[in-house]
């Protein structure tokens, strides 16, 4: 073959990779507009409430009539990349397509995918800020345009996406906000209370809150003496869990559940401060013994419920300071002391009596994910799901308390649902400190963080043992709280967190 011909040759080769190229370009391009329209996502995208919430959403109805496809919110801009684009598409198209062959859509739990945990892995914030230039349009608050630069200054450092304080733009969620919390909250209808239980002895009773439609069960634990902490061969058992001390605790009773909505919003109609009061303000008012009230939250942005409903629902997202507060006010209603439990109280209480992981039969390596095995035989849920709402049978939200059954001293929820905020502050070696035989321990008297125990239903069940620890994490879970000083009554980044109560035995019945 002479030099003229290879170069023709090669010239043919060349211009043929070219048409063969812009081809698959053209081809891959009309394939990405066809499967990029609505009713292609929706085909494979089976679950029925999608579709029927983008079109109650304001991504489907607004003042301008810009109705935002599917492809706009959850894949990236082209311009960003053309292979991170294409990669995109297809992962998320054969993920699709995957679950659509072979899955049960009856058994998928749509609830985990409407959070927010999940709703930042498929929504793309250069794709929202594309469409929103201007984030301080015409008639915006004030609230909102503080909300707006403190977005601004601080999306990068703090890693802050549109759909944080947005989730509800592209998909409506009933009872879900992002505005301020405006005037009072109706709780259930329902009789008001004249006055407080009368209690004569020690044995369960029932609380009720004068002026307000809140009653709390209140349950009478026995004293005795256990083991506080896990034994070291314990599955999943962290360092801080011990060592194991024999402790003694006194009598007292302490709430059947989590303090609900109802009770909570009780509390915060008859006490809520408008404005923001300096917190050391509150916080000397609130010390005093002689106070006569006391000065409750300031409105929450946003919906501190989450969308998932209200009434027995254990209440969330208020700070450690606020369920204090909780039972400063209920003590000044009833005339008898309402605290949070001590760490030790709590775990004698979520005990009931035993001295396993649970307080029922289990291996928490058989009800855990973690386990390898877990890739190929999936947790037995079957006892644990009657007792505790954690992340293998909770639809990834709270639930009521009639949605389990109680433990051996009749109280629900100690373990899972939401995690419970403890007096003491949290020492990862407080164990060590604790001398046998110690009757009522306290945790350190100073500290920068307060305990949690129970765990929550987005946990694992390795940490929803008795035993399990944590702590708050106050700055974390204020992050994307814009206000200055930020909120001391609401977390903006913690959902699974609340409390129970816990009531003092009165002298006269302690003595008798």
């Amino acid at each position: 073959m002479s030099k003229k011909e290879r170069n023709s040759l090669v010239l043919l080769l060349l211009l043929g990779a070219i048409v063969f190229g812009l081809a698959i370009v053209f081809a891959w391009e009309s394939v990405s507009v066809k499967t990029s329209t609505n009713d292609y996502c929706m085909s494979c995208h089976y679950h029925e409430m999608a579709d029927a919430n983008w079109k109650k959403s304001h991504h489907f109805i607004n003042e301008s009539g810009t109705v935002t496809d599917c492809a706009a919110c959850h894949l990236p801009l082209k311009e960003d990349g053309v292979i991170a684009y294409t990669m995109a598409k297809a992962r998320m198209g054969a993920k699709d397509i995957f679950a659509k062959m072979t899955k049960d859509k009856d058994e998928i739990d749509w609830e985990s995918k409407r959070q927010l945990d999940h709703a930042v892995k498929i929504v793309y914030n250069r794709s929202c800020e594309k469409c929103h230039q201007n984030l301080f349009p015409e008639g915006i608050t004030d609230d909102g345009i503080t909300a707006h630069l403190y977005y601004e200054e601080n999306a990068k450092k703090l890693n802050l996406q549109c759909i944080s304080c947005h989730l509800d733009a592209g998909h409506y969620m009933s009872g879900y906000q992002h505005k301020k919390l405006q005037g009072k909250v109706e709780t259930a209808p329902g009789i008001i209370y004249e006055t407080p239980a009368t209690v004569n002895a020690f044995e369960s009773f029932t609380e009720t809150v004068p002026g307000t439609g809140a009653a709390i069960k209140m349950v009478a634990i026995p004293g005795g003496s256990f083991k506080i902490g896990s034994p070291e061969k314990e599955p999943f058992r962290s360092g801080d869990e011990g060592p194991q001390k024999e402790v003694k605790i006194s009598p007292f009773f302490i709430a059947e559940t989590e303090i609900t909505w109802d009770q909570y919003w009780s509390f915060y109609n008859e006490t809520m401060s408008e404005g923001r009061t300096p917190p050391e303000v509150i916080y000397a008012n609130n010390s005093r013994e002689d106070v006569d009230a006391v000065s409750g939250p300031t409105p929450p942005f946003g919906s501190p419920a989450q969308g998932w409903g209200m009434g027995e629902r254990p209440a969330i997202t208020m700070t450690h300071y606020a369920a204090e507060t909780f039972c400063q006010w209920l003590s000044l209603k009833t005339g008898r002391h309402y605290r949070l439990p001590t760490e030790a109280e709590w775990e004698y209480a979520a005990r009931g009596g035993t001295d396993s992981p649970y307080f029922f039969e289990g291996n928490p390596k058989d009800f855990s994910k973690k386990p390898f095995i877990r890739k190929f035989s999936p947790a037995d849920t079957a006892v644990i799901g009657r007792y505790i709402v954690y992340e293998g049978v909770s639809s990834s939200k709270t639930q009521e308390p009639s949605r389990v059954k109680a433990n051996p001293f009749g109280l629900k929820n100690m373990l899972g649902n939401v995690m419970e905020y403890c007096a003491d502050f949290y020492a990862e070696d407080a164990y060590s400190k604790i001398a046998d035989g110690t009757t009522d321990p306290k945790g350190p008297s100073t500290g920068e963080e307060y305990v949690v125990r129970g765990g929550s239903y987005s946990d694992d069940a390795s940490k929803v043992r008795c035993a399990a620890r944590d702590h708050t994490c106050h700055d974390e879970w204020l992050r994307t709280d814009p206000q200055n000083p930020k909120s001391i009554w609401w977390y903006s980044d913690i959902k699974g967190i609340g409390f129970r109560v816990v009531c003092e035995v009165p002298d006269n019945i302690r003595n008798n």
